[in-house]
C-alpha cells in the first residue's frame, strides 16, 4: 500500500478514538454498577434502536456480505427476511418477560425457573458463544488493518490487537452500557456515511447514475435472491428463512450482550419499538451490502482485475488499497472500525456483567467489576490471536455455524422455560446442554458421509430442539 494511504487509514482512526473517548468521557459523569450494567435504565429507546443496527451488523459484516455474491449470489437476503419475523419475536415473547422479572442479565431467568445449575449452565454458554464470536468479529478488522496498513510498518499483529482491545476498554470501563447506548449511535452513523459513500464513489468509478447503478444490480446474473428450486441446497428459501428468524432469537433475544442495551429503556413498550424498528433496518442495509459487491464485480469486470479467491477479500482489495481513491480508503477504515467497535465493545461490556452477576454473583462489587473487566479484555485479546488459525472461506458463515453449536442449548433452555410448566432435574442440566451440539455433530457428519444433504444454519434448531427433548424427558410435572 502506498504510504499516503496507509498514513490516512492511521490517521483515521487515532480520530475516530479520540471521538469515541470524548463520548466516553461525557457519559462517564456516574459510573457506579447500575450505570455500568444498566444505564439507570434511562436511554432514551430511539438512540438504542439506532445504535443496535450498528451493534448487530459488525465488521464482519461490512467486510464478508459484499463478498458473498461472488459464492451464493444475493440470496443471503432470504435469511434476512427471518431476522425480521425474529426480531417481532424477540420484541413481543421475551422482552415482557425480562422487564416483568426486572432482570439485570437475561439468565436469572432461567434461575427462577429451572434452577441454579441451568442458571450457570445458560449464562456459561452465553461466555463462550459471545468471546467466540465477537473474537471472529473484532479478527477481520485487525487482520484487514494488519494486512493493508501495518505489516508496511512492521507492527507485529499481536501489538495491533492488544492496541486497538486496550482503547476500547479505556473508554467502556466508567459506565459501561451507559456509554455505549451513545457510542453506538455515533458508530451506526459513521458506518452507514461511509457504506453511501462508497457506494456512490463506486458509481461514480462505473460512470453510471444512481437509476443505471440500481438497474445494473437488478440486471445481473448474481442478483438472485430467492431459491425454492433445490431442497438440498444450503440456500434452500425454507432453510435459510428459518434459521433466519431462530438466529436472530438466540443471537438477539437470548444474547445478554443485544438484550443488555434493550433492557436500559425506560418501559417495556419503548423496548419493544426499539426492537422492532431496528429489525425493519435489517433489509435495506444488507441489500445495501450486497448491491455493492455486486457493483465492485462489474467494477472488477471492466478494468481486467482478477477477483480474490476469498469473498472477505473483494471489498478490501478496492477500498483500503486506493484504486477508488483516497477518500475511500478513508471511508472504508471508518466504516469497518465503526461497525467491528460498535460490537466488540458491547460484548466486552455484557461479559463483564455476566460474570460479575451470573457466575461470581456480586453484581454490587464495583472493585471486583473493574478487574473482571480487565480480566475480560485480556481473555478477548487472547481468543483474537488464537482465532487467526481458523481457515474459513467467509469469517461470517464460520460465526453462524458455531452459533448452531454453541447457542442451541440456550434455545432449548429457553424454550422449555417459557412454553412448559414442568421442573427439571436441575443436577442433570449441564449434560443435557453439552450433549445435544455432540450429538448435532455426529448427525452432521454421518449425514455428510451417507447422503447428499447438507446441514446449514438449521443445525440449531436441530440443537435447541434435542436439548428441548433432554429437558422434557428428565424433568417431572410442576406440581
Amino acid at each position: 500500500m502506498h504510504s499516503t494511504a496507509a498514513f490516512s487509514i492511521l490517521a483515521t482512526v487515532a480520530a475516530y478514538f479520540a471521538l469515541l473517548l470524548i463520548v466516553g468521557r461525557l457519559t462517564s459523569v456516574r459510573h457506579d454498577n447500575d450505570a455500568f450494567f444498566r444505564g439507570n435504565r434511562q436511554s432514551p429507546w430511539y438512540l438504542v434502536a439506532f445504535g443496535m443496527v450498528g451493534a448487530s451488523i459488525s465488521g464482519v459484516t461490512f467486510v464478508s456480505v459484499p463478498g458473498m455474491v461472488m459464492a451464493i449470489d444475493m440470496t443471503y437476503m432470504q435469511t434476512c427476511m427471518g431476522f425480521v419475523l425474529g426480531y417481532f419475536a424477540v420484541a413481543f415473547v421475551l422482552l415482557p418477560v425480562y422487564y416483568k422479572h426486572n432482570l439485570t442479565t437475561i439468565y436469572s431467568f432461567l434461575k427462577k425457573r429451572l434452577g441454579g445449575r441451568a442458571y450457570k449452565t445458560g449464562a456459561s454458554f452465553f461466555i463462550l458463544s459471545k468471546a467466540t464470536g465477537a473474537a471472529a468479529r473484532f479478527y477481520v478488522v485487525c487482520i484487514v488493518l494488519q494486512r493493508f496498513v501495518l505489516d508496511g510498518f512492521g507492527v507485529p499483529f499481536p501489538c495491533t490487537v492488544l492496541a486497538m482491545v486496550a482503547l476500547i476498554w479505556l473508554y467502556t470501563r466508567h459506565s459501561g452500557i451507559k456509554t455505549l447506548v451513545w457510542t453506538d449511535t455515533l458508530q451506526t452513523f459513521c458506518m452507514f456515511a461511509a457504506l453511501a459513500l462508497i457506494i456512490y464513489c463506486v458509481i461514480n468509478q462505473l460512470g453510471m447514475t444512481v437509476s443505471e447503478a440500481a438497474k445494473a444490480v437488478a440486471d445481473n446474473s448474481k442478483s438472485r435472491i430467492f431459491v425454492f428450486d433445490d431442497p438440498m441446497s444450503k440456500q434452500f428459501f425454507w432453510k435459510q428463512f428459518l434459521s433466519g428468524i431462530f438466529i436472530t432469537i438466540v443471537m438477539t433475544g437470548l444474547d445478554q450482550d443485544m438484550m443488555q442495551k434493550n433492557l436500559t429503556c425506560k418501559s417495556l413498550k419503548e423496548a419493544q419499538k426499539d426492537m422492532c424498528s431496528y429489525g425493519f433496518a435489517f433489509l435495506p442495509a444488507n441489500l445495501l451490502f450486497l448491491a455493492l459487491g455486486i457493483l465492485l464485480t462489474v467494477l472488477a469486470a471492466r478494468q481486467g482485475i482478477a477477483l480474490p479467491q476469498a469473498g472477505d477479500e473483494l471489498l478490501p482489495m478496492f477500498a483500503a488499497t486506493g484504486r477508488l481513491g483516497q477518500a475511500v480508503v478513508v471511508l472504508f477504515t471508518l466504516g469497518i472500525v465503526a461497525a467491528a467497535f460498535s460490537s466488540a465493545d458491547s460484548a466486552l461490556t455484557a461479559l463483564t456483567t455476566s460474570c460479575c452477576v451470573d457466575l461470581v454473583q456480586k453484581p454490587d462489587d464495583e472493585r471486583l467489576r473493574r478487574r473482571v473487566h480487565v480480566a475480560v479484555a485480556i481473555g478477548f485479546v487472547a481468543l483474537v490471536l488464537a482465532f487467526r488459525v481458523v481457515n474459513s472461506p467467509s469469517v461470517i458463515d464460520a460465526i453462524y455455524v458455531m452459533c448452531s453449536y454453541t447457542y442451541g442449548p440456550l434455545l432449548g433452555l429457553f424454550a422449555f422455560s417459557l412454553f412448559t410448566k414442568r421442573a427439571v432435574n436441575d443436577k442433570a442440566v449441564p449434560f443435557i446442554a453439552v450433549a445435544s451440539p455432540l450429538l448435532c455433530f455426529a448427525a452432521d457428519q454421518l449425514t455428510q458421509h451417507f447422503t447428499a444433504y447438507r446441514f446449514g444454519y438449521e443445525l440449531l434448531m436441530l440443537n435447541g430442539t434435542l436439548t428441548f427433548l433432554g429437558l422434557l424427558f428428565s424433568g417431572r410435572k410442576r406440581l
